[in-house]
């Protein structure tokens, strides 16, 4: 198989698997699958996330580079005598953006088909069809006739509900389609950093790591800090484009296709600027492209890894994503590409010494 084939594949079975917050486990071992042949050890903390350990140098800085497992999703919490299903979000949501759209309910019994269903706009008064239909007005239809059938169908509360999308190679064959680009390209990043570093020395211990629970206030990377203890963290995830009709500068100015985002400040953190500069000045040694990006809401790993312990200098590079937190999103392979050689050529650069001098400058 040709390496962009290779690739593909691992791109399309990362973002098929099915995993909301708190129930991660099938992405987890999508994940552990790939990145396994090219880690020391793999391991998981409590929580689930997936830590795979590769020693460059022993005794070396441990750098961390954590996707999350999560997406966007949804959990069942009633069902009503008809055998309707209503849900709590899991990770946030735009109402506008959840009719009408498929999901899939993880049961006991297998998976079940459902649709996203509200009281149609032909029998609602003019002034209310103008307004989004709020969430605790949704419902999932599964076909099941009363709550005795829903449940013989292996239906119950705290079942995972997860967005049905088909992984989509574009026209323009650089884009890719899909459902949980936020944050499976994150766990793809860390899989292929470590997969080119297998024959490359490098002056540290680095760890790929598959947060859980991100979506819901990045809980898993504070455990899986805290378990792995690391002298610099890098939180590799997707980021906002600036690039579709509507969005001005002043918003976001990222593009797709005009490389990582090399995240300034977001709502969980302000990037550490002695680590910031670093990569910035191995983008520029390597001719990696490279663009900046600033949230004022919304974080990433970064936001509890850089809060561990005493302190962890930490950065997120991400890649500019279109329509996240949506059934599908869209990015730029070759940004993908630079994202990883970007993060394996400062990994080579982080030696003790680096380390010490960001650090305590």
């Amino acid at each position: 198989m040709a390496k962009n084939e290779e690739t593909l594949t691992m791109l399309k079975e990362l973002t098929d698997a099915r995993g909301i917050p708190g129930n991660e486990k099938e992405a987890r071992e999508v994940m552990r699958k790939y990145i396994a042949p090219y880690a020391d050890e793999v391991f998981t903390d409590n929580l689930g996330s997936l830590i795979a350990k590769k020693v460059g140098q022993e005794n070396g800085p441990k750098i961390m580079v954590a996707g999350h497992l999560d997406e966007v999703g949804f959990m069942v919490t009633r069902i009503d005598d008809k055998g309707f299903i209503y849900f709590q979000t899991a990770g946030g949501w735009w109402s506008q953006v959840m009719l009408a759209q498929r999901v899939t309910l993880l049961t006991r019994k297998g998976d079940i088909t459902g649709i996203i269903g509200s009281k149609p706009p032909h029998i609602l008064p003019a002034e209310a069809r103008k307004k989004p239909v709020e969430m605790k007005d949704m419902f999932i239809d599964i076909g099941a006739t009363s709550r005795e059938e829903a449940e013989e169908f292996g239906v119950r509360p705290g079942d995972s509900i997860v967005p049905y999308f088909e992984f989509t190679q574009m026209k323009n064959e650089k884009l890719l389609l899909a459902k949980a680009w936020d944050n499976r390209i994150g766990c793809a990043m860390a899989i292929e950093v470590l997969k080119r570093l297998k024959d490359e020395k490098h002056p540290n211990i680095v760890y790929g790591v598959g947060t859980v629970q991100e979506e819901v206030g990045l809980r898993g990377a504070k455990t899986s800090t805290n378990k792995i203890e690391p002298d610099i963290g890098f939180a590799v995830d997707v980021g906002i484009a600036g690039d579709t009709p509507g969005i001005s500068d002043k918003d976001a100015d990222s593009k797709l296709g005009e490389g990582p985002q090399i995240v300034l400040y977001d709502a969980s953190m302000i990037s550490h600027k002695g680590l910031r500069d670093f990569v910035l000045d191995t983008a520029d040694e390597k001719k990696i492209p490279y663009q900046y990006a600033t949230m004022a809401g919304g974080g990433t790993d970064s936001g509890s890894i850089h809060l561990t312990a005493n302190g962890v200098p930490a950065l997120s590079i991400t890649i500019a994503t279109r329509y996240i937190h949506t059934h599908a999103a869209i990015l730029h392979q070759d940004d993908f590409e630079n994202a990883v050689k970007l993060v394996v050529e400062v990994i080579k650069g982080l030696d003790a010494d680096k380390v010490k001098e960001i650090t305590f400058g």
